[in-house]
C-alpha cells in the first residue's frame, strides 16, 4: 500500500515522467491491494469471534475508530478537494462491511460462499439486467450498482468489494483452525524487522492514516528543490494530441509525427509546461505551432 501511494505521489507531483499508478498495471495493483485489505477484514472478524465471550467490546471499539477515521477523511477531503471528496472510500467500506458481515460468522459456509459470489458479481449482473435509473441516485452511489462512476479520490462501493470481506470470512473459518494446529500457528517475530512488521500490523489504521501525509510532505519538499521531471507530462500530452488529431481527420502516422513535432517545438520556444497554464498570447503561439506541425505531417 505504501509503495503504491509513493508511486502515485511521485506521479502526482510530476517527479516521474508519467504516473505509473494510473497505468493498467498500477490500477491492477491498487485493486489487488484493496481486495487484500478487505479479505483481511473478514479474517480479522473470524479471529475476533473466536474469543467467544467478551469479543463485542473490542469489536465495537475497533468499529468506532474506523468509522471516526472515515468521517475525518470525508470532512478533510470535502474542504481540500471539494470536487472529488471521499464520501465512500476504503475505510467507509470496511466500517459498513464489518457490520454487514456479522451474520456470515455463523452462517453455513456454502451460504457464505454463495453470498460472496453474488456480491462480487453484483455490478455485472446489474449491468446485464439493465440497472434502473434509481441506482444512479447520488444517495445510492455507495452500493456501486449504477452506471455512473462518481468523481472521488477513493471509491470502494459495497458491490463488488463487500464480496471480498465475505470471502475473507469464509477463508478464515476454513483455514484458521488448520493454521492454529500447525507449526506456523506458533510462529512469533523474533528479529527487529519482524517485530516492526507485527507492530505495524497491529496498528494498521494508524499506519494507513499517517503514511500518506508523511510521504506527500517529504515529496513536496523534494519537488520544491528539484522541480518536475524534465519529461513529466509528455506521454499523456502525446496521447491526447494524437486522439484530437485523429478526430480532426489526420491519419495515425501523420498524427504520431505531428504530436512529436509539437512537443519538440513547444520545448524549443519555451512553451512546454506540463498541465498548460498559458497566457492568451502563449496559447495563440501554441495553437500556431500545432497547426504548422499538423500541416507539415500531412494531416491537412
Amino acid at each position: 500500500m505504501a509503495l503504491y501511494h509513493l508511486t502515485w505521489d511521485l506521479g502526482f507531483l510530476r517527479l516521474t515522467p508519467e504516473n505509473a499508478a494510473l497505468s493498467p498495471v498500477g490500477r491492477a495493483a491498487a485493486h489487488g491491494i484493496a481486495a487484500s485489505f478487505l479479505m483481511l477484514v473478514g479474517v480479522s472478524l473470524v479471529l475476533a469471534r473466536r474469543r467467544r465471550s467478551g469479543w463485542w467490546r473490542p469489536y465495537l471499539a475497533r468499529l468506532g475508530r474506523i468509522a471516526l477515521a472515515a468521517a475525518a477523511i470525508s470532512l478533510a477531503t470535502f474542504f481540500l478537494f471539494p470536487g472529488s471528496w471521499i464520501f465512500f472510500g476504503i475505510l467507509h467500506c470496511i466500517a459498513l462491511s464489518s457490520v454487514l458481515a456479522l451474520p456470515a460468522l455463523g452462517a453455513p459456509l456454502p451460504l457464505v460462499a454463495l453470498a460472496a459470489a453474488l456480491v462480487l458479481a453484483g455490478p455485472t449482473l446489474a449491468a446485464l439486467a439493465g440497472s434502473p435509473a434509481l441506482l444512479d441516485a447520488p444517495g445510492l452511489y455507495f452500493l456501486g450498482l449504477g452506471t455512473t462512476v462518481p468523481t472521488t479520490n477513493d471509491y470502494v462501493p459495497l458491490f463488488p468489494w463487500f464480496g471480498f470481506v465475505l470471502a475473507g470470512v469464509g477463508l478464515g473459518r476454513l483455514g484458521l483452525p488448520h493454521l492454529a494446529a500447525s507449526r506456523a500457528g506458533d510462529w512469533a517475530p523474533r528479529g527487529r524487522i519482524g517485530r516492526v512488521a507485527a507492530a505495524a500490523g497491529r496498528h494498521s489504521l494508524a499506519v494507513y492514516l499517517v503514511h500518506q501525509p508523511l510521504l506527500l510532505g517529504l515529496l513536496y519538499g523534494v519537488a520544491a528543490v528539484t522541480g518536475p521531471h524534465p519529461r513529466a507530462g509528455e506521454a499523456p500530452f502525446l496521447r491526447e494530441y494524437r486522439a484530437n488529431c485523429a478526430e480532426a481527420g489526420g491519419t495515425e502516422a501523420a498524427c504520431r509525427v505531428a504530436a512529436r513535432c509539437v512537443l519538440v517545438r513547444l520545448r524549443d520556444e519555451g512553451l512546454w509546461r506540463a498541465g498548460g497554464d498559458y497566457t492568451g498570447q502563449e496559447q495563440a503561439r501554441a495553437i500556431a505551432v500545432s497547426r504548422a506541425c499538423f500541416t507539415q505531417a500531412g494531416g491537412g
